[in-house]
């Protein structure tokens, strides 16, 4: 299958954020004294904005491309360093006109998908966060940022990009093998009220009232991974009740009557099994063949239009926003 995913459905930068600050924090801790003039000399400025060589420094090991302190003048990839950095601060003072457009809640949503990515429960997420040196509320702060850059990108480049409909049906016809699937898999999220051994029926009753009630809850539009957070016993409740993707022949009987004729998105009448009862959400179906083209054009559509916005937000940070700023480089 193509690795073709939505962008609303990714997060942008911010992934990388705690393996940045540790790799920048591993540079400078294995910096020379004798460098310290050196590092400290102003190089550029943006804005006024004093930019010095060991941000520069800083900026080509973070982005896997490090120099040496006497590359500048000499090195291509000590330039294209500087320049990326001078491209981040303009950024970062456009972003702030942005300020406006992010509130808590987008926040909240945003650290949520971050931490079911990397299939962490709240407190996992927050013990790496320590353990990299960042408090919850810098990793707050990073996470605004982050999300007014992409409405920023969205608003300045994004949605003056257009793909037409033959682009996007040619490239599905020359990927076909892309959109080509080879084995049924069933994506499968639950929640599970959980019913001890040796059960009284009072308690059985109970169980089940409590799963019908949540299950009623769901189909009312309320979020499936809030539900399964708050009530599951199960322990994929820390990633909103995500199982992942299974053969099969690999679901328990029960459960794969009961949402094999569902469609992605549905949510299953309450399964009884030996370990209580299950609320089952499909949330994607693959069968063998073809994906049509209906069904994989938004996903290609989105795709291209990450490829075509890499290339055109650095156009249009080196023609158009830099015009609007005052930059100064001193090599």
């Amino acid at each position: 299958m193509s690795s073709i995913t939505p962008i609303s459905k990714r997060s942008v930068g911010l992934l990388g954020v705690v393996f940045a600050i540790a790799v920048t924090a591993v540079f400078l801790s294995s910096g020379m004294a004798r460098a310290q003039d050196t590092v400290d000399q102003v190089v550029a400025s943006v804005d006024g904005e004093p930019i010095t060589l060991r941000e520069v420094i800083e900026f080509a090991a973070v982005t896997g491309n490090p120099i040496q302190t006497d590359d500048l003048a000499t090195s291509p990839a000590a330039q294209a360093a500087l320049k990326g950095l001078i491209g981040e601060k303009l950024l970062e003072q456009e972003v702030k006109k942005y300020e406006d457009k992010v509130d808590d809640e987008q926040i909240d949503h945003y650290l949520k998908d971050i931490r079911q990515q990397r299939h962490m429960s709240e407190a996992e997420f927050r013990a790496s966060l320590q353990s990299a040196g960042i408090t919850y509320d810098e990793m707050r702060k990073r996470a605004r940022m982050d999300l007014e850059k992409a409405y920023m990108i969205q608003q300045q480049v994004r949605e003056k990009i257009e793909i037409p409909d033959a682009d996007v049906k040619a490239f599905y016809d020359a990927h076909r093998q892309d959109f080509t699937v080879e084995k049924e898999r069933l994506k499968l999220a639950q929640i599970l009220i959980a019913v001890p051994n040796n059960a009284t029926p009072e308690q059985i009753a109970a169980a089940q009232k409590k799963a019908d009630d949540i299950r009623s809850r769901a189909l009312k539009g309320q979020d499936f991974g809030d539900l399964a957070h708050r009530y599951s016993d199960d322990e994929s409740k820390a990633n909103g009740g995500e199982l992942g993707w299974f053969g099969p022949a690999d679901v328990k009987d029960q459960i794969l009557a009961a949402v094999k004729n569902l469609k992605p998105g549905q949510v299953s009448a309450v399964i009884r099994t030996e370990h209580g009862f299950h609320i089952v959400k499909l949330e994607d179906h693959e069968v063998p063949g073809l994906r049509p083209y209906s069904e994989m054009k938004t996903q290609i559509r989105e795709m291209m239009i990450d490829r075509a916005a890499q290339a055109r937000l650095q156009t249009w940070v080196e023609t158009e926003l830099i015009k609007q700023h005052y930059v100064e480089t001193l090599y």
